[in-house]
């Protein structure tokens, strides 16, 4: 039995039980620099001070994968946050899910190219998910020490992430 992850399009509000979303749509701003710029602060809670931890600033460079994605791997950081910021607007994927062995607690999300995501300390997220070729993203997590990667991977698994 083939199963299918549709994705719902991404909201705050849909996306809270697994981090924030990284967006200007709907957040508080304020005019700074004599008028000529809107800020659109606190957006994400970056947390990366785990065991000494700090931020660490990065470019990723993304890739689609084959329709429909079969999913193979799902991974977590126990010690930090980990945010996605797209850098072109180019519409892009999320999955998430509540427990990695339980294909029913699993969602994914349609992210436009103007919303990025930060995922909560122990999210369980499939790695990027670029529907374009050469997508870039902004990605702030935390380096340092300590193990802040779990990964569960699976063979033959029957999950599958339709493309929207």
């Amino acid at each position: 039995m083939m199963r299918m992850v549709r994705p719902e399009p991404l909201t705050r509000d849909a996306f809270r039980p697994f981090g924030d979303v990284i967006g200007m749509e709907g957040s508080a701003h304020f005019t700074i620099n004599q008028g000529f710029t809107e800020r659109f602060n606190d957006l994400a809670f970056v947390d990366v001070g785990a065991e000494g931890g700090t931020a660490n600033v990065s470019l990723f460079l993304g890739r689609p994968r084959p329709a429909p994605i079969e999913v193979k791997l799902m991974e977590r950081h126990p010690l930090g946050s980990q945010a996605f910021v797209p850098l072109q607007d180019r519409p892009w994927l999320v999955l998430v899910a509540e427990d990695a062995h339980d294909f029913a607690s699993y969602r994914a999300f349609a992210c436009s190219g103007r919303q990025g995501v930060n995922y909560a300390r122990n999210v369980w997220h499939h790695p990027l998910l670029a529907l374009d070729a050469g997508s870039r993203f902004l990605i702030i997590d935390r380096k340092g020490p300590g193990n802040n990667l779990e990964e569960e991977r699976f063979e033959d698994t029957p999950l599958y992430i339709t493309h929207p």
